[in-house]
């Protein structure tokens, strides 16, 4: 009996009016395209985008040298070396991403403990060359110096400084 039952669903190919039928389904419904740079979808405030430092209130920088984010980083493209300051305290003398490497996996921004590298909601951004794409301290700086009222509204943080 089932070899009866194949024979004929293979005789009058049912297999490809199945397909047909569902193709005709979805070829007259209502299409959900978005005109790209027009139109935008909206974005998780958790997404993970383009790398900032942040500062303090008082316009000093927030990363305390403590070397965890470039100790996590399975990419290994965060460099950063350290000085010591008159006051005792440590700060950042170089902090480099290379974002050919990074995989924007947010594993920098968890292991921080001052919250000072975090990663944006900013997506559209490119190189034409790979020194471009190589964020140094001061580019940081003012991605985070720029995006700042983003990033303290996606964490909750009172902005009103900015």
């Amino acid at each position: 009996m089932r070899a009866l039952t194949q024979f004929f669903k293979s005789l009058f190919l049912l297999e490809l009016f199945k397909g047909l039928s569902l193709t005709g389904r979805y070829l007259f419904a209502k299409k959900f395209t978005v005109q790209y740079p027009e139109e935008k979808t909206p974005q998780s405030f958790r997404f993970r985008g383009l790398h900032a430092l942040r500062r303090y209130q008082n316009g000093e920088e927030r990363c305390i040298a403590c070397k965890l984010c470039e100790a996590v980083c399975p990419a290994m493209a965060i460099t950063i070396e350290s000085e010591e300051r008159a006051d005792g305290t440590r700060r950042t003398k170089k902090y480099d991403i290379d974002l050919t490497k990074c995989i924007f996996c947010g594993f920098c921004e968890e292991s921080c403990p001052v919250d000072s590298i975090v990663e944006t909601r900013i997506f559209e951004y490119h190189g034409e060359e790979r020194e471009d794409l190589y964020m140094t301290k001061e580019k940081l700086l003012a991605v985070g110096d720029k995006y700042e009222s983003q990033i303290s509204k996606d964490r909750g943080e009172d902005a009103s400084y900015r």
